[in-house]
């Protein structure tokens, strides 16, 4: 390579008066010119070279604001169909200041004249890249430092922990360079692994089971990626079948796991679960009710004998390893949800997220309470959530409130268009689904005693205890309709019927 004057890199020297470096232990920033000098040398001498890495690549990443300016330069250029070389170019720097002290508009051909092959551009380009990213490191350090030294009351030490895993989660993610389009050969080949593990679970079982055969048979599971809303109006039970539907996958993996099953293999997944609305130990009350058959009630009266409160010591003894994981932050925003769910991922695997409940979340922008603005915020959470899903390959189960209309309705069967609020979360969403007890609603309607009318609906009633209606409103990749299952309102459970296969056509009502 042609020998190039000392190019000044900026932001590498403090100033005299506030840091004072000994030569022994002084560390220079991290960066290597040889490598910004090859790649722009490459582009210029073939403009093809840029496609290996504008997908990553940005002309902040360059220590050198020339070389930035160049890269930038040469970038437009080549978007709007031009050539990009050191005549095209000149004039643009023929009368720039960066370029003055490295030789001027000369530079350019000089960097092209130096060019010897752009085989190795996209290597040049990580390189550039990885020291970009450890100077931000280095950036996000110092603030780290800085902000530990600021005493103020009103910058409590939690508040800085999640700022800086914010601004490191928000550098990891930066250093990825993947992305952008696959071939249709790498998406079949993805496509025909996920059907492989359908068909090596006989045909019932695609994605994450729920515990429940008869969702898992109509849905094939809970899949990657997909955004799946659980609806319904207050008393229907939604919380206490999210949670059974979270305890079920996160026994699921232990078991998989205890028997040598592979994490990719796993039928179950290590779960999250964001409990806006109840404490992280009620939630496991709940789950320890459900797992030794006791009373909630009596639960949390203490209303047992020895040997119930013995059967409670083991189910929570054999439910020690179980990876579920509860997070009951009030008012948390889907910033730190996200940030939150990337940690478990990159520290326990994680498979599943559970929400509870969508409204509870709060968006980013605070601007005003009015109804358009809560609109607002809400589909700035469901697309929150779809992008968390996407990005994390996992599937989202989010809770959502219904809107009171269905009360004033003779029929109470959720419809789509009660979801609360936004139009976005149907819009968003893979799958919605709603939960709905006709028994609880039956109830509320008992005619006069020692009537005819009330001989009918004892007999109606004795009909729907213990039932429960898994409606599948939407879903993309499957029908529509209606799941019964058996709910034990005294232990907060759902499950199967005796016989799994009752199943009704959707039912537009």
């Amino acid at each position: 390579m042609t020998d190039f004057p000392d190019i000044p890199v900026d932001d590498m020297m403090e100033d005299d008066n506030v840091v004072t470096y000994d030569a022994s232990t002084f560390r220079q920033t991290p960066h290597n010119l040889e490598a910004e000098q090859a790649l722009l040398g490459a582009i210029l001498v073939n403009n093809e070279a840029i496609a290996k890495v504008q997908d990553f690549l940005t002309g902040d990443h360059f220590i050198n604001a020339a070389h930035n300016k160049i890269y930038q330069a040469a970038l437009t250029l080549i978007e709007k169909g031009l050539i990009a070389s050191p005549v095209t170019l000149k004039p643009y720097f023929e009368n720039e200041d960066t370029l003055s002290d490295i030789g001027g508009a000369e530079y350019l051909a000089r960097l092209a004249g130096s060019a010897v092959s752009i085989i190795n551009t996209a290597e040049y380009g990580q390189i550039i890249h990885q020291m970009a990213i450890k100077r931000e490191l280095i950036n996000v350090g110092t603030e780290i430092v800085n902000n530990a030294y600021d005493h103020s009351v009103d910058n409590t030490a939690q508040d800085q922990i999640e700022e800086a895993e914010k601004n490191l989660y928000g550098l990891a993610e930066q250093g990825t360079s993947q992305g952008g389009f696959k071939s249709f050969a790498k998406s079949s080949s993805d496509a025909v692994s996920i059907i492989e593990m359908a068909f090596k679970r006989g045909g019932k079982l695609a994605g994450k089971t729920t515990g429940f055969d008869s969702i898992n048979k109509h849905i094939g599971g809970l899949h990657k990626s997909d955004l799946m809303i659980l609806a319904g109006r207050p008393a229907m039970g939604k919380t206490a079948l999210a949670t059974n539907i979270a305890f079920n996958t996160a026994k699921a993996y232990r078991d998989d796991k205890a028997l040598g099953v592979s994490h990719e293999e796993n039928k179950g997944a290590v779960v999250a679960f964001f409990s806006l609305e109840m404490s992280a130990d009620q939630l496991a009350s709940r789950i320890l009710a459900e797992q030794a058959a006791l009373s909630s009630q009596d639960l949390r009266q203490g209303k047992l004998d020895q040997d119930q409160f013995n059967r409670l010591a083991r189910t929570a003894q054999d439910l020690e390893e179980l990876p579920l994981f509860i997070d009951d932050t009030a008012s948390l925003s889907i910033g730190a949800l996200r940030t939150r769910a990337r940690r478990l991922k990159r520290q326990y695997g994680l498979g599943f997220i559970v929400v509870d409940y969508l409204q509870l979340l709060t968006g980013s922008s605070r601007g005003g309470k009015g109804p358009e603005n809560r609109v607002q915020e809400i589909s700035e959470i469901t697309r929150g959530l779809k992008g968390l899903a996407k990005e994390l390959e996992v599937p989202v189960l989010a809770l959502s409130q219904l809107s009171r209309a269905i009360e004033s309705r003779d029929n109470k069967r959720p419809l789509l268009s009660d979801l609360r609020e936004s139009g976005s979360i149907e819009q968003d969403a893979d799958m919605v689904t709603f939960v709905y007890r006709p028994e609880y609603y039956h109830k509320q309607n008992e005619p006069d005693p020692d009537t005819a009318e009330h001989m009918i609906w004892m007999e109606e009633g004795d009909k729907l205890e213990g039932k429960a209606e898994f409606i599948i409103g939407k879903q993309r990749h499957g029908p529509t309709g209606i799941i019964t299952l058996q709910f034990e309102a005294s232990i907060t459970k759902f499950s199967d019927l005796p016989t799994s296969d009752e199943y009704l056509p959707d039912q537009n009502s």
